[in-house]
Formats: structure tokens, sequence, C-alpha cells
């Protein structure tokens, strides 16, 4: 397909991205209702003066972010439609799809109320908020499965095999695996041509497997998980980690041993951080690291061929960067975060 015309658009919506500038320009205001104010200068201004009429304070900034991602995700699916490319951005905005699921099913384990859980879900993917909304009106996490099963959508095959694992443990994250499984397996299905689209596409899929895989290790030995247990939550398919280092990090017994395996892929900057950090085991710390790197690769994506998907792409990750670090300055304001501690929390592409 001419990516000419779509990429000359997509660069366009790139440009008014924030800057660092912009940036500064929220982290100097010293309360939520004066972010509002700022972002209403910014091209967030229809959503925020739409979530001004309906709630206030952080909540308002929330769910215009929200509803900005939604829209604009809706606005490049618009432009892709009916071409090849619709297939693999679909991809990734299936990410959603998957994301917000697992929103429900934890919402639901927990007992949280609709209101609740409706919060954290971004209708990004090919669930609209009215198919999520009947699924936040299921009462427990068996109901929704068996909602999404009755709708015969894709998402319940993977956890129709796994419901009566989950009722008789109760661990969340059977179902969760499930979905991860399911869904990378269709996504690299999607993306196994040679063409320079799927080159690209299946390459940023398996680096996110690889990222899910080390992520599983650190709460594997953090929870001191047996290898046999262990064993099932690898996910195949990624680009330097396999099954067999997969093992021998889980086996190392720590996390720092762990990281040594490591060694001559890209994550190997996970045993670069403060030592504070690998004495503490915290998840989070990690995750931020892990999520910072690939969305950092993802939005490099907007500086290949500038006639090739990669502009598209790039652009979805870098959009996604935005609303993290915006979310982050909010909230950061709103619990007297300090600037600098603020700062080391932003992602920084």
């Amino acid at each position: 397909m001419d990516y000419g015309y779509i990429n000359a658009r997509i660069r366009g919506m790139h440009s008014r991205l924030f800057d660092r500038k912009a940036y500064d320009a929220l982290i100097i205001r010293q309360d939520i209702p004066s972010i509002i104010t700022e972002l209403e200068k910014t091209p967030y201004k229809k959503e925020i003066e739409e979530a001004n009429i309906l709630y206030s304070g952080i909540t308002a900034i929330e769910y215009a972010l929200r509803k900005n991602l939604v829209n604009t995700y809706r606005k490049i699916l618009g432009l892709v439609q009916g071409e090849l490319a619709e297939k693999y951005i679909v991809i990734f905005l299936n990410r959603w799809d998957v994301q917000n699921i697992k929103t429900i099913l934890r919402g639901k384990k927990i007992h949280a109320s609709q209101d609740e859980i409706k919060e954290c879900l971004i209708p990004a993917g090919e669930l609209d908020e009215a198919t999520l909304n009947e699924l936040l009106k299921q009462p427990d996490v068996r109901a929704v499965v068996d909602l999404l099963a009755t709708w015969e959508q894709p998402y319940a095959l993977p956890l129709t095999d796994y419901i009566d694992e989950y009722s008789e443990n109760r661990d969340l994250v059977i179902l969760e695996y499930a979905l991860d499984k399911y869904y990378y397996q269709k996504a690299l299905e999607a993306a196994k041509g040679k063409s320079t689209e799927e080159k690209i596409v299946r390459r940023l899929i398996r680096r996110e497997i690889d990222a899910n895989n080390i992520k599983s290790v650190i709460r594997i030995i953090n929870d001191n998980v047996d290898w046999d247990d262990a064993k099932n939550l690898f996910l195949e398919g990624g680009l330097r980690i396999d099954l067999e280092r997969f093992e021998k990090m889980i086996e190392s017994g720590n996390l720092e041993s762990a990281l040594k395996y490591l060694d001559g892929t890209p994550y190997y900057f996970l045993s670069y951080l403060p030592p504070e950090a690998l004495a503490s085991g915290r998840i989070s710390v990690f995750e931020k690291e892990l999520d910072s790197y690939i969305i950092s690769n993802n939005t490099g994506t907007f500086r290949l061929d500038p006639l090739s998907i990669g502009v598209i792409i790039g652009y979805i990750w870098a959009k996604y960067s935005e609303i993290i670090n915006i979310r982050i300055i909010a909230r950061c304001k709103h619990a007297g975060v300090s600037d600098e501690d603020l700062e080391a929390e932003l992602i920084h592409v």
C-alpha cells in the first residue's frame, strides 16, 4: 500500500505531541486546578472541557486523558480502514482488549465497584465502551468469562480453558497468562510473513514477549515459586529469552544472579539498577524499566522508513507515552510529590 498520504497525516499528529517545554509548563503548576487550566491550552482542550462538565479534580484529568487516547486511536483506525496496514494496527490496539479484560477480572475478584473498575478501562481496542459496560455488570469472574463465551468473543477461548483451574485455587495469574499467551500467539500468526511491515511488527511483538517473560522471572523469584509451576508461565516466541534462559534465571535462586543471565541481551541494563533496587526486590522498579525500554524502542519505529508502517506504530506508542507522562504529573501533584521525584517517574523517549 502507499503510506505517503497516511504517514503525512500521522506526522502532522506527531508534531502536536508534547515537547519538553509543554511538560515543563505542567510541572511548574502547583495544583490540579492549574494543571487543568494548562491542559485547556493544549490539544486536550476538547476532552478537558467535556470532563469538567462531568467530573472535577484529578478524576476530570483521568477521564480526559482516556477519552483523548481513545479518540486518537479511533482516528488512526479510520485512516487505515480497508488498507493492509489496518491488520497490523489492530494487533497493537488489541493489547487494550487484553488489558481491559484483565482489569475487569481483577476488579471482580476483589469486589471493586463498577465505577472503580471503569475508571481504569481504556476502550481503545475492539471491545468498545458499551461491551465493556456489559462485562462490568457481571457479578464475578466466572460470569465475565461466561458472557464473553456467550458472545463467542475470541478471548473467551483461553479463559474457558482455565476457568475451572482458577476456581480451584483462585489464582488470577492463571487467567492472565492464558490471555497473554493467546494474544501473542495470534499476533505472531498475523505477522508471520516476509514483508517489511510484518518484520517490523513481529520484532516488536517478540520484544514485548521477552519483557513479559523477564517480569515473570522477577515475580517467580520474589514469590519463591517452584519450577514445576513457574514453567507454565513462560511465553513462547520471544527474541532473546527462550525456555532454557528462563529456567536458568529462575533456578539461579536470587534476583542479582538471575539478571546476570541477561548478559549479551538488550535487557542487561536491568543489572545496572541501583543496589538498593536489587536488594529490595521491588517488582515495580524492574517493571517500570522494562516498560520504558519497550516504549522507547517502539516509539523509535517512527524514525524508520518514512513510507512504512513504522511511522504509524511509532506514533501510537509516542501518544501512549505522552498520556502516561501527563497522568504521572497529575497524580504526583495530587499526592504532593516533589518535582524532583516526579521527574524521576517520567518516561523519556
